[in-house]
């Protein structure tokens, strides 16, 4: 009975990027997930941006400072000394340096200049102990001595994470909070803001962190981060959103297919790891390569158009619908991805297959041998009246026994003929799609390029 609530925490304008709010929220449609509030629905606790909820936190960090439990913060307008302006941004952030919290009045009008500074740290309590009833790691204490004050308003005049997430999270009512482990220090921090401004704490849930397969945090040396790139990869949305479900949590130990409502009737926190869990992109593939075959024609080669219009050499045929509808379910089984598939589909849209000559030989084979089968092959297919893939596997086997070869060495030569490959879909199959007159010329441009001194 949730509510989905996308809130935009854009409040590090330094670290904003162009176009990535536009990137994450087409990452959340591609992936077929629908927020029941935030950008482009509204909702009753807007507005969803943090930089539009600017005055919200001027006046709660206001209120900190008028009740004692926040001061301004000068590090910034103290003289350096020896040091660098890198060196003084070090020291505005750090706030084991800072000693603004028992600065005098007439050290704040020394420093300020009679301005006001306006940053502002909240001030930590110097005593007892700040604990947490994790829903995931049980409770977790925090000795307030070894505990910094922080900066909650900077000097642009925009909060810090801690207190619009505090802020937003109490006015929107939202009742627990999921995220990962890695920000489990700055709970302590978050639990004295909501405690300081009288706000009733929702539940927290530190997930398990994603790590790549060395253990390392996950990053881009590990392959992709963004959900843009998974899709640019070729990986289905419904394959990435199942594999991402299980990464640090199972509906048992058995189930790897989880369709969405699968999980939302199911989801329970006690089924959530408390170990790191593995982005495994080995892994990934294969359960994509499951949802590829569980398409449809028709689907499967509507997804593949982008990929071949856009991976396809330049001089390639069109590439028409209703010919990709045949071609996609020959390569429907061993597909793992997308995006492989105009390299694997190519031969089906060139005019003719350019391939080494050497090839053609297999193995226990001759050149006198190759270029007999090709020649018997060329008879078969010329005179064929029937293309159906079984009737060519029937006539082809027979000519193949009657030339004392065993099905790889005759098949091998036809393939690599047909496709410039060694390996192919089901060889009778991807004939019959190609159709006569473009084998038939394919098997006699073969025999002509063999036929040549070497």
């Amino acid at each position: 009975g949730g509510k989905f609530i996308v809130r935009v925490e854009d409040t590090d304008q330094a670290r904003l990027a162009p176009g990535s709010i536009e990137a994450m929220l087409d990452g959340l449609r591609w992936l077929n997930i629908d927020w029941d509030e935030g950008p482009e629905v509204d909702g009753p606790y807007g507005p969803y941006f943090q930089s539009e909820r600017l005055e919200i936190y001027h006046e709660l960090a206001e209120r900190l400072v008028s009740q004692g439990n926040a001061y301004h913060c000068y590090c910034s307008q103290k003289p350096p000394a020896e040091d660098d302006q890198r060196e003084r941004d070090r020291r505005v952030s750090a706030s084991a340096d800072c000693q603004c919290r028992d600065l005098t009045q007439p050290d704040i009008a020394k420093l300020s200049g009679g301005g006001e500074s306006k940053v502002v740290r909240f001030a930590m309590p110097k005593e007892g102990v700040t604990s947490v009833d994790d829903l995931i790691r049980g409770e977790v204490k925090w000795r307030n001595e070894t505990l910094n004050d922080f900066i909650i308003m900077k000097s642009d005049g925009f909060p810090t994470y801690h207190l619009a997430v505090v802020a937003d999270d109490h006015l929107m009512e939202i009742s627990h909070i999921m995220r990962a482990e890695e920000w489990l220090p700055s709970t302590p921090r978050h639990l004295q803001l909501f405690k300081a401004l009288g706000f009733e704490p929702p539940k927290f849930a530190h997930l398990p962190m994603i790590m790549g397969p060395d253990r390392a945090k996950l990053s881009k040396r590990h392959g992709a981060t963004a959900i843009g790139e998974y899709k640019e990869d070729g990986i289905l949305p419904e394959a990435l959103l199942n594999f991402m479900v299980l990464l640090g949590w199972s509906l048992d130990d058995k189930t790897d297919v989880v369709a969405p409502q699968m999980v939302i009737d199911n989801f329970t926190l006690d089924r959530i790891t408390n170990s790191s869990a593995i982005f495994d992109q080995d892994r990934l593939q294969w359960m994509n390569g499951m949802y590829i075959r569980e398409l449809t024609p028709e689907r499967l080669a509507n997804q593949m158009m982008p990929f071949l219009q856009q991976g396809l050499p330049k001089d390639s045929l069109p590439v028409d619908e209703e010919y990709l509808r045949q071609i996609a379910p020959l390569l429907q089984q061993r597909m793992k991805n997308l995006k492989e598939s105009a390299d694997s589909t190519s031969y089906f849209f060139q005019a003719d297959e350019q391939f080494d000559i050497g090839d053609l030989v297999q193995k226990g084979m001759d050149r006198d041998s190759t270029l007999s089968a090709l020649k018997a092959a060329l008879d078969d297919l010329s005179e064929a009246d029937n293309f159906q893939h079984e009737k060519l596997e029937e006539m082809l086997t027979a000519t193949g026994e009657r030339l004392e070869l065993s099905r790889r060495q005759f098949f091998g030569v036809l393939r690599v003929a047909a496709t410039g490959r060694a390996v192919s879909p089901p060889l009778f199959e991807m004939m019959e799609v190609l159709g006569k007159d473009r084998t038939v010329s394919r098997v006699r441009n073969a025999i002509e390029r063999f036929s040549i001194p070497s």
